[in-house]
């Protein structure tokens, strides 16, 4: 069976910076996965590149069977991708009800956009309370609910989240997992998930890459990830080795 999200070593670059260089991973559908690895590792620019809000230079970005690299991002909506980006980008002057009815706006099917609006309220009974509110006068995590609902809403078979805890308190970070875990229980959206949060991401998770440099450097299901002495040291905290283990870790040309 073939995955859902095919990325075939694709090079990404900023002017003339690879920022990734000959990424590959696949995702199936149903999976939830996570990607992990320091500030500068990658990780956005491939979610970027995957919803065409970057050219890729070179590889392919296969989806459902079908190349959408290169394409124009509302071109990726349609075919199925929602992306969250890090930092929400709500729409400031919009009220809550407009911004989520505009992740609907290329649908015509107006009763399942209803249901759907629903399931968002459901999922996130403050943006409910707020419908009629400015999203910029929400709190950060009002705005992430919102961000994460206005994906919802587009119908995606695939949703990437970039961050979607940061700034956040732990209680709200719980909710968003919470409700990440339950939007592809419950509606069998597949997601793929950045986050530095990486105990959170583990624990949702059921397969992980890790990012170094602009490359992929590890690849498997999250319980050998959480047996890896590497990544409970590093990602975890899950060790005494304190500064003589961080300096290590910046020799490392390697995993163990």
């Amino acid at each position: 069976m073939s995955a859902l999200l095919d990325v075939r070593n694709v090079e990404t670059f900023y002017g003339p910076i690879m920022a990734i260089a000959g990424v590959s991973l696949a995702i199936e559908e149903g999976d939830i996965v996570t990607v992990l690895g320091a500030n500068g590792a990658g990780k956005t620019t491939l979610l970027k590149t995957i919803s065409g809000a970057i050219d890729c230079r070179k590889g392919q970005v296969i989806f459902a069977g079908e190349e959408v690299q290169n394409r124009d991002p509302d071109a990726v909506a349609a075919k199925g991708i929602g992306h969250v980006p890090e930092g929400r980008e709500v729409f400031p002057f919009l009220t809550v009800e407009e911004n989520l009815k505009l992740g609907a706006w290329g649908r015509r099917d107006a009763d399942e956009v209803a249901r759907d609006l629903e399931a968002v309220h459901t999922y996130f009974p403050e943006l409910k309370r707020k419908a009629a509110d400015m999203a910029g006068y929400l709190s950060g995590g009002q705005q992430q609910m919102l961000a994460v609902g206005r994906a919802f809403m587009g119908r995606p078979r695939l949703m990437i989240l970039d961050e979607p805890s940061l700034g956040l308190s732990p209680i709200l970070t719980r909710t968003i997992f919470d409700v990440i875990r339950r939007i592809n229980a419950e509606q069998g959206v597949t997601v793929l998930l950045v986050e530095q949060n990486a105990a959170a991401a583990l624990n949702v998770a059921n397969h992980g890459f890790i990012m170094e440099v602009g490359r992929v450097v590890m690849d498997a299901p999250t319980r050998e990830l959480l047996r890896s002495d590497d990544i409970r040291e590093f990602y975890l905290g899950q060790s005494d080795a304190g500064i003589r283990g961080e300096k290590r870790w910046k020799k490392r040309k390697t995993w163990r």
